[in-house]
């Protein structure tokens, strides 16, 4: 008899909270499930002990329930949680005692991402096939010849490509590129590019220095003018906390707040507090933001990005003096805007020292230029501050 390749599979769960992958593990009686757990407000419960109940309903979607049990898995950093149905703590009935030829059926998944027992979140999503190895264990014998076909799955042709079920056949999803994320459209997996809040309203002028070939924008982004002075205050513009989005934060007088972000998007464009070590807007820290004009959250406008420290030191070297005189001097004419505090709502320097963010990590904070009117170095800054940010153009 020929042995057959054993699949199960269900339609992806598109609740208020999570999405799962249900797939056949290898050992027997036993699911794997995957979800990821979001909380009410949509953030991702991240390394967390939750609660989830499993019920395996039969008829429809509203059936009765022939099977009921709990778990309590933690989440992983990305707020995805993994168990195996079957193996739970039974509520109702067994897993063994299942009659899956009396489908069909459909699993109903509930969460409670406080690890209690409010099951709030809870999505419902049809066992689109059988799993056969349970269901044939309910076979006492097979007589005569046995033929059957396996599922052909496409052979991939270069890394990154996956496969999905359309109902028919498996399709090729070909992979996306960097910076775009993995989305359904009308239930087929598409390759989007995420967008977050760019800066849209300083104007884009470009300015090249004739000593490095490289070309920026010719003014700090929330400017409204190029620097006519070191001092000019409508040649300051906006103050980003690193990694942040052109969300409205950077404005000079934003609001505070002191609850840090659990995530790349705060949801709000207040400017995010945090005196207490590691002084950063997010926890965790993200070191993948702002990384090239696909960077997640890149503020600067399309074709635009933060400079490497790098690139920087690049521009200094060709300063006729390393202070700020030398950097007005420049061909960006870089004015001494000042720095917001990570610690209390007060602007601080202004009219006498420029900070200037670069994209390039250092630990836990981040590299920038500093000038003053003796001096200009690149210097570590922690990432709460709120620095001025002047784009250089992707070559």
């Amino acid at each position: 008899m020929k042995i057959n390749k054993l699949f199960f599979t269900a339609g992806l769960i598109l609740a208020l909270a999570f999405q799962s992958v249900f797939v056949l593990a290898q050992a027997p009686q036993k699911v794997s499930y995957q979800m990821v757990v979001r909380n009410a407000s949509g953030e991702l419960v991240k390394e967390s002990t939750v609660s989830v109940q499993i019920s395996i309903l039969q008829g429809s979607a509203e059936g009765r329930a022939v099977y009921v049990e709990n778990h309590a898995p933690q989440s992983n950093v990305n707020g995805l949680v993994s168990l195996e149905v079957g193996s739970g703590k039974p509520v109702q009935n067994t897993f063994t005692g299942i009659d899956w030829a009396s489908g069909p059926y459909f699993l109903k998944a509930e969460t409670d991402p406080a690890g209690g027992s409010s099951y709030t979140i809870s999505g419902i999503s049809e066992i689109l096939s059988v799993p056969y190895a349970l269901h044939a264990q309910t076979a006492e014998s097979i007589t005569g010849t046995l033929n059957e076909t396996d599922p052909s799955v496409p052979t991939g042709t270069q890394a990154g490509e996956m496969q999905y079920w359309n109902g028919s056949e498996w399709v090729t999803v070909t992979p996306g590129t960097e910076g775009q994320v993995l989305t359904l459209v009308g239930g087929v997996p598409t390759w989007k590019t995420h967008y977050w809040p760019r800066d849209t309203e300083t104007a884009v002028v470009d300015v090249t220095n004739p000593a490095t070939g490289k070309t920026w924008m010719d003014r700090n982004l929330g400017a409204s003018q190029v620097a006519t002075s070191s001092i000019d205050a409508a040649a300051y513009g906006d103050l980003y906390q690193w990694g942040r989005a052109a969300d409205g934060h950077e404005k000079r007088d934003s609001p505070t707040t002191t609850t840090l972000s659990t995530t790349d998007t705060p949801g709000h464009g207040n400017f995010i507090l945090a005196p207490d070590s590691p002084y950063d807007w997010r926890n965790p820290q993200n070191d993948n933001l702002w990384q090239g004009v696909s960077g997640v959250n890149n503020p600067c406008q399309s074709g635009y990005r933060l400079p490497t420290e790098a690139e920087w030191e690049a521009e200094l070297a060709t300063w006729s003096s390393n202070d700020a005189a030398g950097a007005f001097a420049s061909p960006l004419k870089l004015p001494v805007a000042g720095y917001r505090s990570l610690s209390h709502d007060l602007l601080s320097l202004v009219g006498s020292c420029g900070y200037y963010w670069s994209g390039t990590v250092d630990g836990i904070s981040s590299r920038l230029l500093r000038f003053f009117s003796s001096d200009a170095v690149m210097y570590s800054y922690n990432r709460a501050y709120g620095i001025s940010v002047r784009c250089i153009k992707e070559d």
